[in-house]
């Protein structure tokens, strides 16, 4: 793959994927960075895509904020829906393949384990926004959609906030729920091997389920931190938007594609002992 486009390289999946395709060009939404480009403005990132005229281009870039998507709704259905549009057709138009990233946010959580064939219903503006951006995606034949769950790594996430808090000595309340968390390097490397495999559709890549409580206790025991300061509480008070009670992901299809261990709590808390000290 000669030249790989990654959009929202500035974020912890895409600068996993930047390590990975070290010779992509990489597109900042903002004023930072090597390329930058307004993710809002279909026509500049239309012009900019064109311009770069990449073999293949991998959205990485979101409005992954819950509440503030909520709080914001016109702005995160242009990041998170409409600029999608405009990504699957400039790949269309050059004849390319397009990786998209989608979220477990677009169910509802009363199930859980959910498989690439369970009907999407989102329960809060995030997940509302990021299902127009996969419905956009998918409309493009030669697309790949990873829907994934929980990512974490290098900024601020649940896992980061339970290492921090444990290594203070302060309490940890974790709100109920489950979710299928991965790495975010677990994440490219999967992207990564997808692509190279040729793979197209809907296709799941996350962690194994687990509650937030049993994965703050995990973390506790893998970094020899003390558990006893770990509490299961309600729902935060907060909260802008409604949240999946278990948004977990069924991975089935992924584990008989990619013959390695990514999706493990093992494996990936490995993958972050890496990243706590940077």
């Amino acid at each position: 793959m000669k030249r790989v486009l990654i959009l929202g390289a500035g974020g912890q999946l895409g600068r996993e994927l930047s390590e990975l395709y070290p010779e992509s060009i990489k597109l900042y939404h903002g004023n930072s960075g090597e390329f930058q480009v307004d993710a809002v403005n279909p026509g500049e990132l239309e012009r900019k895509i064109i311009s770069i005229d990449p073999d293949l281009i991998i959205n990485a870039s979101a409005l992954a904020n819950v509440d503030r998507c909520e709080r914001e709704k016109d702005y995160a259905y242009k990041v998170n829906g409409l600029s999608v549009r405009t990504m699957a057709s400039c790949s269309r138009s050059l004849g390319i393949p397009f990786v998209h990233v989608s979220t477990d946010y677009v169910f509802d959580g009363n199930e859980g384990n959910y498989s690439e064939c369970d009907f999407p219903n989102p329960i809060n503006y995030y997940g509302l926004s990021k299902l127009v951006g996969d419905v956009f995606a998918d409309s493009y034949e030669n697309s790949l959609i990873v829907r994934t769950s929980g990512v974490f790594g290098y900024t601020s996430n649940f896992p980061r906030f339970v290492y921090n808090t444990l290594r203070e000595g302060k309490t940890v309340n974790a709100i109920p729920g489950y979710y299928s968390p991965i790495h975010a390097r677990n994440l490219a490397t999967a992207i990564r091997d997808l692509v190279s495999l040729g793979q197209r559709g809907i296709i799941n890549v996350a962690g194994d389920r687990i509650s937030r409580n049993d994965l703050a206790i995990q973390i506790a025991e893998f970094f020899d931190l003390p558990k006893d300061l770990i509490r299961e509480s309600g729902e935060v008070k907060t909260m802008v938007a409604r949240r999946p009670f278990d948004s977990s992901l069924n991975i089935e299809k992924a584990k008989s594609l990619l013959n390695t261990d990514l999706y493990s709590v093992k494996s990936n808390l490995e993958q972050f002992r890496k990243t706590v000290d940077k």
